[in-house]
């Protein structure tokens, strides 16, 4: 191997950790789980994998094309971990994107597309950049999750969905489950309701929880965030 062809696969190595790294550092200073070096190791180990399948000696251009594909398809894996549901949210959806772009960065690089991988880069920069900010002035909806314990009756759900409704709440979900009459709350059978809802407008969480305790048949309620 020739010394201006190892001089081009440092070169091609280097700018992809340049082009990760631009894009991790973005990530790494909002303190998201995937910072500066999860996003250079994806887009290092994505250039490194085009240019093994383009350097496949006895191969064909369909080789290096079905290996590119897997790290497309295996990044998805990198990126499942990276989302997480809380509550009534979904967060790291941004951030398994990122992942998923830098990885198409790294193949890029790998394939000489330099041009490509660059105005990605730059791209998707300005994209976290701008947008991020422009998330934070934008109206969020207030979200709300309770847990509440119920004697079993007809007509104790359809009041508590109603109590919501009637205040212009907005139901994401709805989760009953039965407790036999062991139940340390009753010795009767008992209701566990997990509901959650949100609002266009800042939820008064202690008048919500007032007005869901006064209900007939309501043994306990609490909030769950």
């Amino acid at each position: 191997m020739e010394l201006t062809e190892l001089g081009e696969i440092f070169g091609k190595l280097l700018l992809s950790c340049v082009l990760g790294g631009l894009i991790g550092y973005e990530r790494e200073a909002r303190h998201k789980s995937a910072g500066l070096r999860t996003n250079i190791l994806v887009c290092l180990g994505s250039c490194l994998v085009m240019m093994i399948s383009l350097n496949i000696r006895d191969g064909t251009s369909a080789d290096a094309a079905r290996i590119a594909a897997q790290v497309v398809s295996g990044i998805g894996f990198l990126g499942a971990g990276a989302i997480m549901k809380e509550g009534l949210s979904v967060t790291g959806l941004t951030t398994a994107a990122c992942l998923w772009v830098v990885a198409g960065v790294g193949l890029g690089v790998g394939l000489g597309f330099y041009a490509g991988a660059a105005m990605t880069t730059g791209l998707v920069f300005l994209v976290l950049h701008v947008f991020g900010s422009y998330d934070s002035w934008m109206a969020r909806e207030d979200n709300f999750a309770i847990a509440v314990i119920a004697e079993n009756r007809p007509g104790v759900i359809r009041s508590v969905t109603n109590l919501l409704e009637g205040q212009d709440f907005f139901l994401h979900g709805v989760r009953v489950l039965m407790r036999e009459g062991d139940y340390h709350y009753s010795k009767e059978s008992v209701l566990e309701i997990e509901i959650e809802f949100s609002s266009k407008e800042k939820i008064d969480r202690a008048s919500v929880m007032e007005t869901m305790r006064s209900i007939e048949g309501i043994i306990k309620a609490e909030a769950l965030n």
